[in-house]
This record gives structure tokens, C-alpha cells and sequence, in this order.
């Protein structure tokens, strides 16, 4: 059994921005079937920064520690800050992961990163 810090225990024990939104601007999803895990990112954007950002998971405890911690990091960016999020930015903001949970704080990275990209291509296309 992995051994989690503090900061991790809290952000799985009390995930915050745990949620969809209904009308989100963009919507990412990301998952690892090795491990099982799936995180759905939703994000709400206004004058080019992250309003609000929602997220589903199923996962492991790491896992759900990062889509919270993602999201709490992301809010109020621009889209641009928060596309240079990187998973070991994430670790670093949890104080370290186990080695064998790493993969997690990839999966969130990636799940806003695909979020930001569903928003600009609806932005290119007049929201189709």
C-alpha cells in the first residue's frame, strides 16, 4: 500500500471542485486503462482565464489528490499559465507522490490540457 503524504490525504480525503458543469466552455477527459483511472476535467472561461474548473474522477486516492489539486492550482489562470501546468509542477504542489503514483499527476495535467483545447476549437468553430 502506498504511503501518502498529508497534503495528498487531505486533497483525497476533502477534493475540492468536485463536479460537472452543465454548460462548461470545454470539457477534457482523460484516462490510463492500466490502472483504471479516468478524470474528466470542465471549465468555464471568461476574459481568457479559468472562472471555474470542475472535475470528475475515478480512481485511485492519488488519483482524485491531483484532479483536486489541478483544479485548485488552475482556477484563475489564463490559458495560457495553465497549459504550462506540468505533472511534475502537481507533484511538487501535493509535496511529492509515491513513485508508483506519478502516472495520476499526469492524467490531471492532461485532462485540463484537453479541456483548454475542447474550449478553443469550440472558440474556432463558433462553439460546435
Amino acid at each position: 500500500m502506498p504511503v501518502y503524504n498529508e497534503k495528498v490525504m487531505d486533497h483525497f480525503m476533502n477534493p475540492r471542485n468536485v463536479g460537472e458543469i452543465k454548460d462548461a466552455d470545454g470539457v477534457g477527459e482523460e484516462g490510463n486503462p492500466v490502472c483504471g483511472d479516468m478524470m474528466t476535467f470542465y471549465i468555464k472561461v471568461k476574459d481568457n482565464k479559468l472562472e471555474d474548473v470542475k472535475f470528475k474522477t475515478f480512481g485511485c486516492g492519488a488519483a482524485i489528490a491531483v484532479s483536486s489539486m489541478v483544479s485548485e492550482m488552475a482556477k484563475g489562470m489564463t490559458l495560457e499559465e495553465a497549459m504550462k501546468l506540468t505533472p511534475a509542477s502537481v507533484a511538487d504542489k501535493l509535496e511529492g507522490l509515491p513513485k508508483n503514483k506519478l502516472h495520476c499527476s499526469n492524467l490531471g495535467a492532461q485532462a485540463l490540457h484537453e479541456a483548454i483545447k475542447d474550449y478553443q476549437k469550440k472558440q474556432k468553430t463558433g462553439g460546435k
